[in-house]
C-alpha cells in the first residue's frame, strides 16, 4: 500500500512538472497596439487598435494590410462624394448645376446633409453648410487664400444666397432640392463622417478596441493596453506653438475640436478667423478660442464644434447644458485662457 501511494505521488509530480514545462515553453500572447496611417481630405488619418495575439505576427500583418487597403478605398469614396476640392465629386457637380435644382444623390451624401440640416435648425443657423461662398470669399476654401478683407457690398451680395432653409431634402426619393446659386460646403462635418466610416469598418471586421482619427477628429471604442482608456490630448489655443491644455481618457465616444488659433490671416493687425458666422457673413469676433465636443458620432461632434465656435462661449455653454452635450470651452482673457467645462465633460479629465 505504501509503495503504491509513493507511485501515485511520483506520477502526480511528474504530471505537474510536465504541465509546468509545457506552459513555460508556450509563449503567452501579449496584446499590443498596432495600426497604420495615411493622407485624406487635405490632412492625415490614423487607425490604431489592440491586437489580441501578436505572437501570430503574419496574421496581424495581413490584417493591417487588409484594413489599410479598405480604409484608403473608403476614404477615397467619401472624398469623391463630399469634397469641394475635387472638381468632379458628387457635391461639386451638384454645386455647379444651374438654376433651381432637384436631384437624386447617394445615400451617404443624403445622410450627411440630413444631419447637417438637423443641427442647423437646432442651432438656429449657427451651423450652416450653405456658408461656403463666404468661406471662399474670405480665402478659406478651394478658391485659395486672400490677404485683404472683402468689401461689405460683396459680403452682402453673397449673404443673400446663404441659408440652410434654401435646401430641402426628400427622404423617400433620397433627393435634394436647392435654390439657384446655393453652394454647399461640408468641410465642417465631412471629416467627422469619415471617422465614423472608419469606425464602422473596424466594427465590421470584429475589432473591439480601437482609436480612429482624421485631422484631429476621432472616435474611440473599448480600451487599450492594461484596460486603460484611450488618452487624448487637447491642444492649447496658443498661436505659433504646440502645447497641451488638457488630457482626457475616452472610450466608446467621438471627440471633435474647433478653434480659431491655427487657420486665419491678418490685415493691419486685425486677425480674421476661418470660422465664418452665417448671420453676419464675417469671421467670428469673440473670445471663445477653442471648443471640444464629445458625442456618440464624430460627424455630430464635428458639426457641433463648429456651431459652438460660431455661437461664442456663453450661448454655446447654455446650448450644451440644455441639450446634454459634454463640451469644454477655452476662452481668451487678459491674462491667458480660462477653461469652462460642462459637468459631464469634467468626468473625462485625466489629472
Amino acid at each position: 500500500m505504501m509503495r503504491d501511494y509513493h507511485k501515485v505521488i511520483i506520477r502526480l509530480a511528474a504530471s505537474l512538472l510536465a504541465v509546468l514545462f509545457l506552459t513555460a515553453c508556450e509563449k503567452t500572447p501579449e496584446p499590443t497596439v498596432v495600426g497604420f496611417a495615411g493622407g485624406t481630405m487635405g490632412t492625415s488619418y490614423s487607425v490604431k487598435w489592440l491586437a489580441a495575439d501578436v505572437a501570430e505576427s503574419e496574421k496581424v500583418k495581413q490584417q493591417i494590410a487588409e484594413l489599410n487597403a479598405a480604409a484608403d478605398l473608403l476614404l477615397i469614396e467619401v472624398n469623391q462624394s463630399m469634397s469641394t476640392y475635387i472638381a468632379e465629386s458628387e457635391l461639386s457637380l451638384l454645386n455647379r448645376a444651374k438654376g433651381d435644382v432637384q436631384q437624386q444623390i447617394s445615400q451617404p451624401l443624403f445622410n450627411v446633409l440630413q444631419l447637417s440640416q438637423d443641427i442647423s435648425r437646432a442651432s438656429r443657423g449657427a451651423f450652416d453648410v450653405t456658408v461656403g461662398p463666404l468661406v471662399n470669399l474670405w480665402g478659406f476654401g478651394p478658391d485659395g487664400r486672400v490677404t485683404k478683407a472683402p468689401e461689405q457690398s460683396v459680403i452682402d451680395e453673397l449673404r443673400s444666397k446663404v441659408g440652410f432653409q434654401r435646401i430641402t431634402l426628400d427622404t423617400e426619393n433620397v433627393s435634394v432640392s436647392r435654390s439657384e446659386g446655393v453652394y454647399i460646403d461640408l468641410s465642417a462635418v465631412a471629416k467627422g463622417y469619415g471617422v465614423d466610416r472608419l469606425a464602422q469598418l473596424m466594427d465590421a471586421n470584429g475589432v473591439m478596441n480601437y482609436l480612429v482619427e482624421i485631422g484631429g477628429e476621432l472616435r474611440a471604442k473599448g480600451l487599450k493596453l492594461n484596460s486603460e482608456p484611450w488618452l487624448i490630448a487637447i491642444e492649447s489655443p496658443v498661436s505659433g506653438q504646440r502645447a497641451i491644455q488638457r488630457i482626457i481618457g475616452v472610450r466608446d465616444i467621438a471627440v471633435a475640436t474647433s478653434g480659431d488659433y491655427r487657420n486665419y490671416f491678418e490685415e493691419n493687425g486685425v486677425r480674421f478667423s476661418h470660422t465664418i458666422d452665417p448671420s453676419s457673413g464675417r469671421p467670428i469676433n469673440h473670445k471663445l478660442a477653442s471648443v471640444t465636443v464629445l458625442r456618440p458620432s464624430c460627424a455630430e461632434a464635428d458639426a457641433l464644434a463648429t456651431a459652438f465656435t460660431v455661437m461664442g462661449e456663453r450661448k454655446a455653454y447654455e446650448y450644451a447644458i440644455a441639450n446634454g452635450i459634454d463640451a469644454m470651452f477655452i476662452v481668451k482673457s487678459d491674462t491667458g485662457f480660462i477653461e469652462k467645462q460642462t459637468p459631464g465633460f469634467a468626468t473625462y479629465l485625466v489629472e
